[in-house]
């Protein structure tokens, strides 16, 4: 298997499974002497970690990272870090049934197809684990970015139906870590929460939206036609296991608006150029202009649910499934934070090179 490997000037290669012993990384591309502040590193993994809340996986893991390469007395040496991730808490029999049919959604058939084998316990490299080596990746990078002054924070803007309206802009973004469902309005947080509620009484699961934006970003990142920082960007957030589209500054709605509504117009501030409106979302020819960069990550409905559905077997025999084991009802509140971890190691590589 290929395709483990994300970055070019800054890389992180992840490994393990599920249901393996454990999931680790190595990063290359760390500048020497920067302080690994291990209690950083742990909040976010524990933004991340399933069993967090009664609207996620009650799979308990500690996700404690246990670096064994490239630091000493608290510094990195600017080789390879290498760090580890134990699985503790994982129920294998709970897949024993699934080990010869394909479950409607995900990665079983196709895993099958091109590899002519697949772990079926947990669903292997495709589990959503495997986002926890990301998050450790996306700490390190954030260490990093510090020194640049440059913060990367998102937030949950929409599940299912309930959406927060208001631009970001208008929101103390800060905020959205006081809620389970992470969405920094908090009127519309208890909407999502209750939301969700119902869905897991009804034995299902919904999709939703979160939104990253990154401050302080210098003009001048990122380069023209084929690497542009847009398109690197969506390239990170497409690689998340359930992520579905991908927009970032006015998007979409952008297809409704005139020339004269969308372009941003220049002006100087304190002798620095700067935009009127930020459509662009801090990104003109796939070059940062050195506004905020800002953009959007929709993510689809769990597919493992609590409900008798048809599918076939290994054969192509029709049957009929009930997934069992430990499964979120959304999987955006724990996204946030690994949209994060992907965007931070999106800018720090550009960075280095």
């Amino acid at each position: 298997m290929s395709g483990n490997t994300f970055g070019t000037s800054f890389k992180l290669t992840s490994f393990g499974e599920s249901h393996a012993k454990c999931v680790g990384g190595v990063i290359d591309g760390v500048i020497p002497g920067l302080e690994i502040d291990m209690n950083f590193i742990q909040t976010e993994m524990n933004r991340r970690k399933p069993g967090q809340s009664n609207i996620t996986t009650q799979r308990f893991e500690t996700d404690f990272v246990e670096f064994i390469s490239g630091i000493i007395d608290g510094k990195t040496t600017g080789t390879p870090l290498a760090f580890l991730i134990n699985n503790n808490n994982h129920n294998s029999q709970d897949y024993n049934n699934l080990k010869n049919i394909f479950r409607p959604s995900h990665a079983d058939y196709t895993y099958f197809k091109k590899y002519g084998i697949r772990d079926y316990k947990g669903g292997g490299r495709a589990s959503g684990r495997e986002t926890a080596v990301r998050v450790v990746g996306g700490a390190i990078a954030k260490l990093m970015l510090q020194k640049h002054k440059i913060n990367v924070i998102a937030f949950t803007s929409q599940i299912g139906e309930i959406k927060l309206d208001k631009h970001y802009l208008e929101l103390d973004i800060s905020l959205a870590e006081n809620n389970i469902v992470r969405c920094p309005d908090q009127i519309v947080a208890n909407k999502m929460i209750e939301h969700l509620k119902k869905v897991k009484e009804d034995n299902d699961s919904v999709g939703g939206v979160v939104t990253c934006v990154i401050k302080n970003v210098p003009a001048g990142i990122g380069e023209p036609i084929f690497d542009k920082l847009s398109a690197l960007l969506a390239r990170a957030m497409l690689s998340i296991g359930g992520a579905k589209g991908f927009e970032y500054g006015s998007g979409f709605r952008s297809a409704e608006m005139r020339g004269s509504q969308h372009n941003d117009i220049f002006y100087t501030e304190n002798r620095k150029i700067r935009t009127v409106t930020n459509y662009s979302g801090g990104i003109q020819g796939g070059i940062s202009n050195g506004e905020d960069i800002y953009f959007k990550v929709a993510f689809k409905p769990v597919p493992s649910i609590n409900r008798t559905q048809k599918t076939v077997d290994i054969d192509g025999n029709l049957c009929e499934i009930k997934i069992e084991g430990m499964h979120d009802v959304c999987i955006v509140p724990r996204a946030v934070v690994v949209v994060e971890a992907m965007a931070a190691m999106t800018i720090i590589d550009l960075l280095r090179e």
